[in-house]
């Protein structure tokens, strides 16, 4: 999950370290909980994998706090390429040493497949808000699936937990039901609101084919 948010945030734009905590930070808000100790070894593995590499951002290139970065070949030998590295960062005053990282080709094509898996990460809570709040990569065939297999998930969850509530009653205390119903609760806001999620994919998916026909008529016409 957190390599997936990682190349999610890169395909924006590249960034160094502290910005990619900070962002995954507003992004994932309580679900993030992400320390440097976790992020720079993901970083490490995704340009071990080539899904990311080390660019050098150029002094003054920043004008609305973007970075335009001067790419660092990758060589094929880490070791070259921390050389490579250092020696462009005592090239550049005013990049401050900082590592910015930015995602390839290869880090795009593993973000797709790692956005549109169907295993058990994309079941699970975090895995789904993660997939959620990058949805906008998405293909719109591949967003409206991802909220249609929460929507079901969450309905065999509702079904469950009403049961236990139902049987609860004779042997719990109030409280402990109290929990089970604010659960069964919560659950039924989650489906009402991917409802009105999907609703908007449809009605967006109309006006698209809409538009289409549209223009087609046009041109079709004398």
């Amino acid at each position: 999950m957190l390599e997936m948010a990682i190349l999610g945030l890169l395909k924006e734009q590249p960034l160094h370290g502290y910005e990619l905590k900070k962002r995954l930070g507003e992004i994932l808000g309580v679900l993030s909980g992400v320390s440097f100790g976790s992020l720079y070894p993901a970083l490490a593995r995704l340009e071990g994998t080539g899904g990311v590499e080390a660019v050098a951002a150029e002094e003054g290139s920043t004008t609305n706090g973007s970075v335009v970065p001067e790419r660092i070949p990758m060589t094929g030998s880490l070791g070259g390429e921390r050389a490579a590295f250092r020696a462009r960062r005592g090239a550049v005053r005013g990049s401050r040493g900082k590592k910015i990282y930015a995602i390839t080709p290869a880090g795009g094509r593993l973000f797709d497949q790692l956005m549109t898996g169907e295993g058990r990460s994309a079941q699970d809570d975090r895995g789904f808000l993660v997939r959620l709040a990058f949805a906008c990569h998405m293909a719109p065939e591949a967003r409206l699936g991802l909220l249609e297999r929460r929507r079901a998930l969450l309905v065999e969850r509702l079904v469950r937990a009403r049961l236990g509530a139902t049987s609860g009653r004779r042997r719990l205390d109030a409280y402990a039901v109290s929990l089970i119903e604010h659960g069964t609760e919560t659950t039924e806001r989650d489906i009402s609101w991917l409802d009105r999620l999907i609703d908007a994919e449809h009605a967006t998916e109309r006006a698209a084919e809409h538009a289409a026909g549209h223009a087609m008529t046009e041109r079709d016409d004398p």
